[in-house]
């Protein structure tokens, strides 16, 4: 088949996307909400703070009553009492008066400022507990502003008012705003379970002893991995022999899945028996996609005995081409029936260190590591040999470069765009978006 009459990388993406749906919101813990995405408005219940309360420990004090007062003319107050954070005082703070309280105390009616403990006589003495009456007094070292070290109610939220709107993917601050307002539970699109298996006769489980002939099974933990970064669920269903039986036995255990990905068996060349057996359980279309590594896809759905239609993604069994298409196609799945926008990776521009070979007329996605260069710029190095095979190129690359279809080879310092895979790096996390 030529290059012409190959699927572009975008064509096959939008096939899939428009067979994935956003799944159903479920009802999660906070605890388990993180980077999930709200299924609905949520709106506040009551102001945040719910009272005028100190942000400092020292005295709730009537701010004209420190006018003038400095070290070296202090001003002197009747303490009335002391009050811890989760107390209130009833009685009003009057002229000459003042009251010692703890951070995040309820503020006394009568006072408008707080005087911290460094600004007065007394320092660091022990918190109260409680709230309780006592005779004395303390010397004000500095003149307070009205509202000084006061948090006003409904500083934070005010009362039924939009706080978190539907869609929004939850972090940790947006976890600790809904937990703020007494909310314990919150409605999010559902996190996708995917159902991974690889196939073939040759293929051995980790842990397991490998025969002359035989290779371990990497394709299953790579994918569960891109799985969970992207928000997914991983069930590895292991390895699937080239018989009918045994991966007929696979899809079906693998039907309660809201994706079924599977590795091995697109190619031309692969054992009839895998595109026999998945068209047999649904309907699947196989491709040839326009993009190096990973030319061979499979896609479709996998149809239940109850009659469930399960959308299924075969990808490439070499290595390399099953984590890239699964990075190209595979993560938009996942991004859309999670609920989230369908946002590319971050793409930037940087000049080639290496040359790249381009073997043939596909778009190809070479592995490489993105470094800044001293002018603020970015550059970027192959991370070792191309081959599909390589898995440790991949394992070392923070970006995909990416040459366009029909393009000449690229030479040590040509531009190239990157997507950009992994932000983690050093030279990276300081400057990355």
């Amino acid at each position: 088949m030529t290059s012409g009459s190959m699927l572009a990388v975008e064509e096959a993406r939008a096939r899939i996307l428009a067979l994935v749906q956003r799944l159903e919101p479920v009802e999660v813990s906070l605890i388990d909400a993180r980077d999930m995405v709200l299924a609905e408005d949520v709106r506040a219940g009551r102001d945040i703070p719910p009272l005028d309360n100190t942000a400092m420990d020292g005295y709730a004090v009537r701010a004209a009553d420190t006018a003038g007062a400095a070290e070296s003319s202090p001003v002197a107050l009747r303490v009335v009492g002391e009050l811890a954070a989760g107390y209130t005082w009833r009685e009003p703070v009057g002229p000459g008066q003042a009251l010692r309280i703890m951070t995040g105390a309820p503020m006394p009616p009568g006072a408008d400022a707080v005087v911290p403990f460094e600004e007065t006589d007394e320092h660091g003495l022990a918190a109260p507990k409680g709230a309780h009456r006592v005779e004395g007094a303390v010397r004000v070292l500095k003149a307070a502003r009205p509202g000084a070290n006061v948090r006003r109610a409904g500083e934070d939220v005010r009362a039924d008012t939009a706080v978190l709107a539907a869609g929004t993917q939850l972090r940790a601050g947006h976890l600790g705003v809904l937990a703020s307002l007494g909310i314990d539970r919150a409605s999010c699109y559902r996190r996708p379970l995917v159902a991974i298996i690889s196939t073939g006769d040759e293929v051995v489980s980790p842990g397991q002893p490998a025969g002359p002939g035989q290779i371990y099974d990497s394709n299953a933990y790579a994918v569960a991995a891109l799985v969970q970064k992207y928000g997914g669920v991983p069930e590895v269903l292991g390895i699937a022999r080239d018989t009918v039986e045994d991966l007929t036995v696979h899809l079906k255990a693998a039907m309660n899945a809201d994706l079924v990905v599977t590795s091995a068996g697109v190619s031309r060349g692969d054992f009839d028996v895998v595109k026999t057996v998945l068209a047999q359980q649904g309907e699947i279309d196989f491709w040839l996609v326009n993009m190096r590594p990973g030319k061979p896809l499979a896609f479709g759905v996998l149809r239940g005995a109850d009659g469930r239609r399960v959308p299924h993604l075969g990808l490439p069994g070499n290595p390399v081409s099953s984590m890239i298409t699964f990075e190209l196609f595979g993560r938009y799945a996942l991004l859309k029936m999670r609920g989230l926008p369908l946002t590319d990776h971050v793409r930037l521009r940087a000049m080639m260190r290496d040359r790249i070979r381009m073997s043939d007329g596909r778009r190809f996605y070479a592995r490489c590591i993105v470094s800044r260069t001293p002018d603020g710029g970015w550059e970027a190095s192959l991370s070792g040999p191309q081959g599909s095979g390589v898995l440790t190129a991949m394992a070392a690359a923070n970006g995909l470069a990416v040459v366009p279809e029909g393009s000449r080879d690229v030479q040590p310092g040509e531009e190239v765009d990157v997507l950009m895979l992994d932000w983690s790096a050093p030279e990276l996390a300081r400057t990355g978006p």
